[in-house]
């Protein structure tokens, strides 16, 4: 499946990214992020908040924007 992944870390991009049928939104996270530490970013799919369980499917749209940018006071 095709997932629209956008990730504002460092400028911002978006690109869509293969995905297996039933990758949740942890996984995809970790795939694309890192560790997952869900309580530093706000995570959403289609523009709503996401539990980390939450399984993605076609077409769907993901955000990853960290709650606080390095460097910051």
């Amino acid at each position: 499946m095709k997932v629209l992944l956008i990730s504002n870390d460092a400028g911002g991009y978006a690109h869509h990214v293969e995905a297996p049928e039933n990758t949740t939104v942890q996984q995809m996270f970790e795939r694309h992020v890192g560790t997952f530490h869900a309580d530093s970013y706000l995570i959403r799919v289609n523009r709503q908040p996401a539990a980390a369980d939450q399984v993605l499917h076609d077409g769907d749209r993901v955000s990853f924007t960290p709650l606080k940018i390095e460097g910051a006071a």
